[in-house]
């Protein structure tokens, strides 16, 4: 049987663990009591997540319980069992969720056309509804610093509005917390950590393939910019935590009033 080294006093690991562990903290993502549903595609941001969360959960000071769970979407090539072992090894319970959303993506979506939008709605609400049905307190998602920064630039650049992904929200239909407990970790760093570990990733085969998705320009374009600002990243981050909202234009979040404009 296959084993994994999985070196969890690796100087990444341990950089990446206890940037969860701040915004753990800061966002005051879980509590005691809490019953949390780790959300895993087999990818490698979730893995690191749920991972790490595992040694977290051994020396936290609140009591709390996780469980990892994955939906297997009917793509072709999909085959969960060799992640399933690992999950096993790591000692982390993981459940299996069978939904054909693939039959219904493809079948929606011209071809040609990207995917992922319908994909990660079919998904979100598959997972929503476990979460809630079996009385999870959270759902812990794996989305990372970059990730925040691409939907930041996504919607300032295609959608007219200015957002992000918050580290801790309801959900729209107020019956599920979300997390991210990775909102500190940079991509680059869970690569290189991921690789370090050799785990097995699952693929995602319906939409990799495809060309010209925003997201994609939306790195390229940071990987551009960090070549003359190496920085930029890391600037970006935090001013999405350093919101001075009174030199904005959103007349539903200052007074412009004349006696609370700026002079």
């Amino acid at each position: 049987m296959k084993t994994w080294n999985i070196d969890l006093e690796h100087l990444l690991a341990v950089k990446i663990r206890k940037q969860m562990t701040h915004a753990l903290s800061d966002y005051h993502m879980i509590a005691d009591g809490d019953h949390v549903m780790v959300a895993v595609s087999g990818g490698k941001d979730s893995s690191v997540l749920a991972l790490l969360l595992k040694e977290i959960q051994k020396r936290a000071p609140m009591d709390f319980t996780f469980e990892a769970v994955m939906l297997d979407q009917k793509q072709p090539g999909f085959n969960s069992s060799e992640f399933s072992v690992f999950m096993k090894d790591a000692g982390i319970p993981l459940t299996i969720l069978q939904e054909d959303t693939y039959s219904i993506v493809k079948e929606k979506i011209p071809e040609g056309n990207t995917y992922c939008s319908l994909c990660s709605r079919l998904r979100r609400g598959i997972l929503y509804n476990y979460a809630f049905q079996n009385k999870f307190t959270k759902i812990a998602l794996g989305h990372h610093r970059d990730d925040m920064i691409e939907t930041f630039l996504m919607n300032l650049f295609f959608s007219g509005k200015v957002g992000s992904m918050p580290p801790k929200l309801y959900s729209n239909d107020h019956r599920n917390i979300v997390i991210r407990p990775l909102a500190f970790a940079a991509e680059k760093d869970i690569i290189e950590l991921v690789t370090a570990w050799n785990f097995p990733i699952v693929p995602c085969n319906l939409c990799g393939s495809q060309e010209g998705l925003k997201r994609e320009r939306m790195t390229k374009l940071l990987d551009e910019l960090e070549l003359e600002s190496p920085e930029i990243r890391n600037s970006i981050g935090h001013a999405l935590s350093n919101i001075d909202v009174s030199h904005m234009m959103d007349t539903k979040l200052f007074n412009f009033e004349p006696d609370h404009s700026s002079r």
